[in-house]
Formats: C-alpha cells, sequence, structure tokens
C-alpha cells in the first residue's frame, strides 16, 4: 500500500476518510480519542500544504440528517487538537460542501457533516453506493484513507471511493496494519489474549482463528458465564447465551488438543440487579462468590478478587498480549476492579500490549491510565476482531489497489 509519502499532495484537495465516530453526551464529547489518533496524519498533509477534507460517520443516523448524530461538535474539538482552524460543510456532497472545499487554501482543512446522512455511504447497492462515490469524489483530487475503526466495512467513503482517486493509506491505519501483524505473523510468546465483553457471540470468530496461534486465552466479562454454564456450573441471572454452549465446549476441547490454556474466573462479583450507570449509587446487595456458586437471583458482573490475581499470574510472563473488552461493567465503581486490574497487569508486563479498541480503549483512558504505557491502543475494535479472525476487510483491500 502507498503511504502519503507517496502521493505529492502540494495544492491538492485530499480526501481524508477519518473514523471520528466519538462518543457524545448531550452534544458533548466524552472521548476524543480517535480524534487525537487522526491529527497527527491531518497535520502532515497541511504542513505539506495540501487542502485537506476529513469526513467520518457518526452513530448510526438512517441515511438522511438527524441532529443528534451531527459532526459539529466534533470539528470543534478538531480545531482544538490541531490548534488551526476548521471549517465545517452542513452536509456531505451538497452547495455547504462544494463551497466549503472551494474556499479553501493551501494548509487549510475542513471537516464534511456526518457521510451517513446520505443513505448511499452505506448502501448495499453498489450502483447507489458508487454514485455517492462519485460525488464525493468530484470534491478532492487526492484520497488518503486512516479510518482504520471503518475499514471492515463495504462503505461508499472506505472502499468505493478509493478506486475512483489516486490513494495512500495515512499514519494511522499503517501503525494498526504493522501492529496486527505483530499478532499474527511475526508473534512473540508466550502470546496471551484477554477477551471480555457481553457476548460469545461476538467473539466466536477470533477465537476460532486464535485456537491455532495464542498460547493462553484469559475469559472474563459477559461472555465468561457462558463459558461457565458449559461447564454444569450456575450463573444465575448472569448474561447467557445457551446457543452457543455447544460452540464453547468444542472451543474448549480444541483448546486442550492444541494446547492452548483457557482461563476462567475463579470467582466473581455479583447482584440481585444491573447497577445504575447514571447514578453509580452503591449496590446494596454486592458480594462476591466462588464461579461455581453463584445464587440463581443473583448476576454476575466483574471477576472477583482471587481471579484478578489468577488473571495477572497468567500475564506475567506474556510477551505479546491482546486485549479486547472490558471483563466487568468498569463504569460503575464497585464492579471495575476486574477491569482495572487487567489494564495493571499489562502495564507490569514486558509484553508487547495492543488494547483492542471499542471499550478496552475507553475503559484505559474512563479509568485514569496513561494510554501512552501500552504498546498501541487501537481505533478499532471490530476492525481489529476481524483482522484476527482472518478476514478480508473491504478497506484496506481498497487502498492495496
Amino acid at each position: 500500500m502507498k503511504t502519503i509519502e507517496d502521493l505529492d499532495v502540494a495544492g491538492k484537495r485530499v480526501f481524508v476518510r477519518a473514523d471520528l465516530n466519538v462518543p457524545l453526551s448531550n452534544g458533548s464529547i466524552t472521548d476524543d480519542g480517535r480524534i487525537r489518533a487522526v491529527a497527527p496524519t491531518i497535520t502532515k498533509l497541511l504542513q505539506a500544504g495540501a487542502k485537506v477534507i476529513v469526513a467520518s460517520h457518526l452513530g448510526r443516523p438512517k441515511g438522511e440528517p438527524d441532529p443528534q448524530f451531527s459532526l459539529a461538535p466534533v470539528a470543534v474539538r478538531l480545531g482544538e487538537i490541531l490548534a488551526a482552524p476548521v471549517s465545517f460543510a452542513t452536509d456531505t456532497v451538497g452547495e455547504s460542501a462544494k463551497a466549503t472545499v472551494a474556499a479553501l487554501a493551501d494548509g487549510e482543512v475542513t471537516l464534511l457533516e456526518n457521510l451517513r446522512f446520505n443513505a448511499g455511504e452505506t448502501a448495499k447497492d453498489d450502483a447507489e453506493r458508487g454514485a455517492f462515490a462519485d460525488a464525493l469524489a468530484g470534491l478532492a483530487d487526492l484520497y488518503v484513507g486512516d479510518g482504520f475503526g471503518a475499514v471492515h466495512r463495504k462503505h461508499a467513503s472506505v472502499y468505493d471511493l478509493p478506486a475512483r482517486l489516486p490513494h495512500a493509506v495515512g499514519d494511522l491505519i499503517a501503525t494498526e496494519v504493522g501492529v496486527l501483524k505483530r499478532l499474527t505473523e511475526e508473534v512473540e510468546r508466550p502470546y496471551v489474549v484477554v477477551l471480555g465483553g457481553s457476548k460469545v457471540s461476538d467473539k466466536v470468530g477470533v477465537i476460532d482463528n486464535l485456537l491455532g496461534k495464542a498460547d493462553r486465552i484469559l475469559i472474563g466479562g459477559g461472555m465468561a458465564y457462558t463459558f461457565l454454564a458449559a461447564l454444569g456450573h450456575e450463573v444465575g441471572i448472569s448474561l447467557l447465551q445457551k446457543d452457543q454452549i455447544p460452540t464453547v465446549l468444542e472451543y474448549l476441547e480444541r483448546g486442550k488438543a492444541n494446547g492452548v490454556e483457557f482461563v476462567l474466573p475463579v470467582d466473581v462479583a455479583v447482584s440481585g440487579s444491573f447497577p445504575d450507570l447514571k447514578t453509580l449509587a452503591p449496590v446494596a446487595d454486592f458480594a462476591v462468590v466462588d464461579a461455581d456458586e453463584i445464587p440463581a437471583d443473583k448476576e454476575g458482573l466483574d471477576i472477583g478478587p482471587k481471579s484478578r490475581e489468577l488473571f495477572a499470574a497468567k500475564l506475567a510472563d506474556a510477551k505479546t498480549v491482546f486485549w479486547n473488552g472490558p471483563v466487568g461493567v468498569f463504569e460503575h465503581p464497585e464492579f471495575a476492579e476486574g477491569t482495572k486490574s487487567v489494564a495493571q497487569a499489562l502495564l507490569d508486563s514486558d509484553a508487547f500490549t495492543v488494547v483492542g479498541g471499542g471499550d478496552s480503549a475507553a475503559a484505559v483512558r474512563i479509568l485514569g491510565f496513561d494510554e501512552t504505557k501500552f504498546g498501541h491502543i487501537s481505533t478499532g475494535g471490530g476492525a481489529s476482531l476481524e483482522y484476527l479472525e482472518g478476514k478480508t476487510l473491504p478497506g484496506l483491500a481498497a487502498l492495496e489497489g
């Protein structure tokens, strides 16, 4: 894949497909990690004299304008991070976008409104998607793909647009791909994978592929209760995917056959109800129980202290660690200790540590860890997982062409 250094960008209109899909609360950005991640690529282009057109999606609007998903707050924050003015187009390919782009001078930047406000961005129909890509191509001379969090999507701005313009990868995608190769092709061992999050079904593909690559797989979060149920344990009212139990049993057997160690929680923090994440009020019936003694009327919401020690011990000698998914309801202080302990264990190890985007990356920042101390924090949880599953990512394939 070509890089920015392979393009002559001076005086050219450069379309940068970023991933600025940041969390918003009442119109305010609660985590600007993805904006900061793409800023170096934009800065490099601006310093080279490009006219930079940044575009992204945000949330899941249904193919038409929806104020709650506007990128207007992102334009403000991007300007603060770049320490440069960022003009904002109030549409994607309409009169505002055309006028805003036409007004750009060399070394200036604009942000287009949410790409998903146009139905063509996510259309399944090739012709509809292609028509939107044609309109976007009319705004620019060159294309730089740097939205790693979207490269697993066959969307107009990710998949179709690179075919219409001379293109290259941005520094963020180049870094992400290099990191993922270290997790799949150039692995230092022991290689330990920590998987959390709510559902086994979300991680089936990556577990399947890692059974031939990882040395240990640590399981936490809501998905752990399906594993515990597969072993015959009572899991109370914990999150459970009964339909995934046969798959889990197969993975446990394959793990034994392939010498891959599965590590499950040995104790869990439970409550009779899900905690209030708005008030963060204390849970009246908080308790820690052994993982094989979860009461029938209780829900597992975090790994317990013995599990935290076990997980830390299993991470201590690692040379490579990939972590995707919190191991508890980290947003509530009573159920954050497990996720905190995993993050700390990564920092305490000598391993090359990769935090796989999404909620894991958010947890690192929300829980107050210095993200620069980790080997790499991915900007794309879903894209990282699909890469590790061995899937072809449409956005990367388009940039290779």
